[in-house]
């Protein structure tokens, strides 16, 4: 024997129990992100397995051995529930539940009859199979993150591997009955990456984990709170690039809106600007960029447009919004909203200059009268 089996143990037990105390701790900041709370749930009673196999490798028991893989593979199922939930917003505790219970009875089974063996090969290789569920779950998540997510279901599968092998040496020495703990080359193979797999699937999560949060962080501060739309910093973050050619411009900005927000009440306000946002998401294409600007000023960035392309988008918003009407305490309200347009000519503009030319469009737009989509030299009136 190269490894002493208790020194490995209380490795994997430190291990374990580092990982459980940091997912516990970074959950209970937030109370948001359950799967945290879910894995170092199922840390911990793995944790009490790996107890319960030490007790087993100084003073062997049956009865202990079965007490250390049902916990284990309850743990496992943590582990698993907690994945899905990570990856795909679910913790499928059915299917846990489920795969648990029927690797909990039969692991029992084998026990309870005299096959300590059958009982431990059944253990293991349930376990593997856990894994390589949660292997799955990270590779059908890749996308996210390729590398980590890869790399994360690489270690999975060769964890599960190892576990699998140790059933399997079982079955190859014909050791359906066991007087001692299992002790072969399976084992010592598994015990180097239980801690190897457990440490860097743990440590792999938890980067995950963190640059999801960063990710989400960056994504909300790009976003305008009330509306959902990107906001000022997102849509220009390099005003004095030159647009490509084809790029349209499009400054909406919502009639007499601060008397709206005067008759009505800001919330009543608030409640239009939504609104109008929607129809703006409903109207533009996924490759088109959205913004509010700031109070009732919206703006549309339009590759590849035409003129009459983007005036047909603007004029469907203004057409839509001037036909929504918005029930109040107050009484209905009916909103209106001017456009200014400019596309990139043949010559080289920056983004800065097709927003000063649509903003001077939207004016000429206000100034004649409201409710109208305004182009160069020639607009689209309500």
């Amino acid at each position: 024997m190269f490894l002493d089996q208790l020194s490995v143990l209380v490795a994997i037990g430190f291990s374990g129990a580092s990982l459980g105390i940091t997912f516990l701790t970074m959950w209970a900041i937030g109370r948001s992100e359950k799967h945290l709370l879910i894995w170092s749930i199922g840390l911990a009673t793995i944790i009490a397995g790996v107890v319960l196999f030490g007790i087993v490798v100084e003073h062997y028991s049956a009865g202990a051995l079965l007490a250390s893989f049902l916990l284990l593979i309850a743990g496992f199922g943590f582990l698993y529930a907690g994945c899905a939930r990570f990856c795909t917003g679910h913790a499928n505790w059915v299917s846990a539940i489920v795969l648990v219970a029927i690797s909990a009875v039969l692991t029992s089974a084998a026990f309870a009859l005299g096959y300590s063996g059958i009982g431990a090969m059944i253990g293991n290789v349930a376990i593997g199979v856990f894994l390589i569920l949660i292997a799955r779950d990270y590779w059908l998540a890749r996308a996210e993150a390729p590398t980590l997510m890869t790399v994360n279901a690489i270690c999975c599968v060769a964890t599960a591997a190892s576990f699998i092998a140790c059933g399997f040496a079982l079955a190859e020495q014909g050791q359906l009955v066991l007087t001692s703990r299992p002790s072969n080359w399976a084992e010592q193979v598994n015990s180097i990456m239980a801690i190897i797999g457990l440490t860097g699937i743990g440590a792999l999560s938890l980067t995950l984990n963190q640059m999801r949060i960063a990710n989400s962080h960056k994504s909300d501060a790009m976003k305008d709170a009330l509306t959902g739309l990107l906001n000022w910093r997102a849509l220009l973050d390099n005003p004095a690039e030159i647009a490509p050619a084809g790029t349209a411009v499009v400054l909406m900005d919502l009639d007499y809106f601060k008397s709206t927000n005067d008759r009505f009440g800001h919330h009543s306000g608030d409640r239009i600007l939504k609104v109008f946002a929607e129809l703006i998401r409903e109207n533009v294409r996924t490759n088109d960029l959205a913004a509010r600007l700031g109070g009732e000023e919206f703006c549309v960035i339009m590759p590849d447009s035409t003129s009459a392309s983007a005036a047909a988008v603007a004029d469907r918003i203004r057409s839509q919004i001037e036909a929504t009407v918005i029930q109040t305490a107050r009484g209905p309200i009916r909103s209106t909203v001017s456009a200014g347009i400019a596309v990139r000519s043949n010559g080289p503009e920056t983004l800065q200059s097709l927003l000063n030319k649509a903003d001077a469009a939207l004016y000429e737009a206000k100034a004649s009268g409201r409710n109208r989509v305004q182009i160069s030299d020639f607009s689209l009136v309500a």
